[in-house]
């Protein structure tokens, strides 16, 4: 278990991710935010998914809150239920900041294959070449490999060393650019390209290439290659474990205790360029219908970063059947495809998700996590009303 620094316990399991927090809380369901009528020209609600997320927040052990933001084109719809914040009432909020987790990776995939486009990368660079002082082991692991987790790296984020110190303290602040070194003693766990295995420590070594190749930190690079591009003027990379205000809210919830707001009980150094990135629901969205969409991306460039890999899943697996591209996932649900990402982290869940072109997105948070190891029968009812939500992206108008 852990402690936190003011000595009360925190009520959370670790996961080979981080922290696998679980919590449970039933509250009364908010009204849908902002139901738009004829006058406005815009769509109404649909009262099924608003019920959809009701029954979400409802369950035992579910979510204290949720939000859903679809968008089309130039409108956008917001759904939530429950709440935001349990101190103040306050409903989930479309600008509020939040913790995006490993829709992180889709982040350094967007730097990495910039970077690509400019010639600066190669899909074929070798840590070897980029990252000499790495293991000698992994030299032979290509960049392609770690955008699509085929490289067999380690995961540093389930070394016994790592996990101890992030056990003594959550808050710990490490260097993000040695988290390799939790695991440089190590093999690789398979030979490079032969299998698929999720890892943070892909994306770690990743954002060392970009580094390396740029002489630029990586933040930097963020700010350059994706933030100002973008307009994203509510997204960052801390290292520490502070939100910036206003924040949705993330919960530990174990029924019959009271849930417990672990927004800020864990540090983000030790996830970094894997999932450390603070964003709000609207950024998201644009996010990713830009690296997602054609936007971003030369066409020579996007058409390596959507060659999938049918059958291995973003943790947690998205809505429907997934398949694994460069830094990016395809969701093919009953009612047609979407490129995106997922991400889990103590006290969130997210899904980011677009159609190809780019012209519509969907991003579904709740406040809690939930993951195959952390609550499965959650995350199943979950993937069910996110498939809910990407038909009604694709079916509306």
């Amino acid at each position: 278990m852990l402690t936190r620094a003011r000595g009360r316990r925190l009520r959370t399991g670790l996961s080979a991710s981080v922290l696998a927090a679980a919590l449970g809380v039933l509250l009364h369901p908010a009204q849908a935010a902002g139901d738009p009528g004829p006058a406005d020209g815009g769509p109404r609600h649909d009262k099924d998914l608003q019920q959809q997320l009701d029954r979400l927040v409802a369950q035992d052990d579910g979510p204290p809150g949720v939000i859903a933001v679809l968008t089309r084109a130039d409108r956008t719809q917001v759904y939530t239920s429950g709440v935001g914040d349990i101190a103040t009432g306050r409903p989930p909020q479309p600008d509020d900041h939040m913790r995006i987790a490993s829709i992180a990776k889709a982040f350094t995939g967007a730097v990495a294959l910039q970077l690509v486009d400019q010639g600066r990368l190669s899909l074929d660079d070798s840590i070897g070449e980029r990252l000499p002082d790495q293991p000698t082991a992994w030299h032979a692991v290509t960049l392609r490999q770690l955008l699509q987790h085929t490289s067999g790296l380690p995961d540093f984020s389930a070394a016994p060393e790592f996990l101890e110190i992030l056990r003594a303290d959550p808050r710990h602040v490490f260097d993000p650019r040695r988290l390799l070194d939790f695991v440089a003693g190590e093999p690789l766990l398979f030979r490079p390209g032969s299998l698929y295995e999720y890892s943070n420590s892909d994306n770690i070594a990743v954002a060392l290439m970009a580094e390396a190749v740029t002489g630029s930190r990586y933040e930097d690079l963020l700010r350059d290659l994706v933030y100002r591009p973008l307009g994203l003027r509510r997204t960052s990379l801390p290292l520490g474990y502070r939100l910036p205000q206003p924040y949705l809210h993330g919960y530990d919830v174990l029924p019959p205790a009271e849930p417990e707001d672990i927004s800020e009980a864990v540090g983000v150094s030790g996830v970094w360029a894997s999932g450390g990135i603070v964003s709000t629901p609207i950024e998201l969205g644009a996010f990713i219908r830009a690296y997602g969409g054609p936007a971003l991306l030369s066409e020579k460039t996007r058409k390596e970063q959507l060659s999938f890999r049918p059958g291995d899943s973003s943790e947690p697996a998205g809505p429907g059947t997934n398949a694994a591209g460069l830094g990016i996932f395809q969701y093919t649900t009953r009612c047609g495809v979407l490129y995106g990402h997922t991400g889990n982290f103590p006290g969130y869940t997210q899904l980011a998700a677009t159609t190809p072109d780019g012209t519509r997105s969907l991003t579904f948070t709740i406040n809690t996590q939930t993951s195959k190891s952390n609550k499965p029968a959650l995350l199943a009812r979950l993937r069910t009303v996110q498939e809910d939500f990407a038909c009604a992206l694709l079916k509306g108008r």
